[in-house]
């Protein structure tokens, strides 16, 4: 288990972080960009070496009810791995018009003469199919949406 000192370390090393020292001398970490209304990205962290990191958006994490991980036993590696997910997640679009979940999500998109594309999310990424062929994919659906416009495709 990394100490405190180790944490702080790590987390400090994220300048878009800003500190913030709350009750029985845990920290918190903001990050004011934030594109949410939440913009904890580290939660009490405790001199003991217990806290959390947001994690609600960040595929591949079990997190409580209030989207939180335990970062307690993690290495160094995984720490600031986990923290510049979280920061990303809070910082994507992408994220608020649909979010990050376990099962793929399709949409249908048809243009004035009949032809229909497929949208899927999967794996961090959109996909565009036309029948069984992947047309395209993209990093955010804000993209996939411009594209489509630009195509003439409405979403059904």
């Amino acid at each position: 288990m990394l100490s405190l000192e180790e944490k702080l370390a790590i987390v400090e090393s994220f300048p878009e972080l800003h500190r913030k020292d709350v009750s029985l001398g845990r920290i918190n970490f903001h990050y004011e960009e934030s594109s949410y209304d939440k913009k904890i990205v580290v939660y009490h962290l405790h001199p003991n070496g217990n806290g959390f990191v947001y994690a609600e958006y960040v595929k591949g994490y079990a997190t409580d009810s209030k989207g939180l991980i335990n970062i307690r036993d993690f290495s160094a590696e995984e720490l600031r791995d986990i923290i510049r997910k979280s920061i990303q997640s809070l910082t994507s679009t992408a994220v608020q018009t649909q979010p990050v979940s376990d099962s793929s999500q399709e949409e249908l998109w048809t243009d004035e003469e009949g032809h229909a594309l497929t949208v899927t999310f999967e794996e961090d990424l959109w996909y565009v199919y036309a029948g069984s062929n992947l047309d395209c994919a993209f990093e955010t659906y804000e993209e996939v949406e411009e594209y489509m416009a630009e195509e003439g495709f409405i979403k059904q």
